[in-house]
């Protein structure tokens, strides 16, 4: 039961990335840090559902750290897009 719940959950969380991800293609440059800020971001949702299904609390703390960070590292690719626009 638990397998089957820990692929349910990390195919919504994958399609909830996905659909994440389409919506924000409005920015046709996207920089380096703003990727890398969305897939840490997305690997940290992925994790921390994950530790979340089985049980492993150390899981979940971590997954929701490298969420947060990859939050604070698309952040500051968006101001830096925005410095750079305004130029």
């Amino acid at each position: 039961m638990k397998r089957i719940s820990l692929i349910a959950a990390i195919l919504l969380t994958f399609t909830a990335f996905g659909v994440y991800a389409e919506d924000s293609t409005d920015n046709t440059n996207l920089n380096k840090d703003q990727v890398n800020g969305r897939v840490e971001e997305g690997k940290g949702k992925v994790k921390e559902v994950t530790g979340k299904v089985i049980g492993d609390k150390k899981m979940e703390v971590e997954g929701n750290v490298q969420k947060n960070v990859g939050k604070v590292q698309k952040g500051m690719g968006d101001m830096k897009q925005d410095l750079k626009e305004d130029k």
